[in-house]
């Protein structure tokens, strides 16, 4: 993982997605559509450097915090806003389509 995407676990989601906007990535390493996804993440966790805490989350060895957002399908992407999910994406989208949720939610 790059500098600027962080690794989350059921032990530290809390106090990771806690403040600010952050942009959670559920996924496992079996997964596709899942791997289709991970690059774009990479990307907008340097695009929005300094802006956005971009995270991802292995539903495999972290089933708690997936189960707790009711993640039923991965990959999903859900954009949290103080701890709270204010987005959620279902499946594989182009990078468009996180961009424009993310921009939704930067201050102007």
């Amino acid at each position: 993982m790059t500098d600027t995407l962080v690794e989350l676990t059921d032990g530290n989601f809390q106090d990771e997605a806690a403040k600010g906007l952050v942009l959670v990535d559920f996924w496992a390493p079996w997964c596709g559509p899942c791997r289709m996804v991970g690059p774009i993440i990479e990307q907008l966790s340097g695009d929005y450097a300094g802006k956005i805490k971009v995270g991802k989350l292995n539903v495999d060895d972290n089933p708690k915090t997936a189960m707790s957002f009711r993640v039923m399908s991965i990959p999903t992407v859900i954009l949290f806003k103080d701890g709270k999910p204010v987005e959620t994406l279902v499946g594989a989208m182009p990078k468009v389509a996180y961009e424009a949720r993310l921009d939704k939610h930067l201050p102007a």
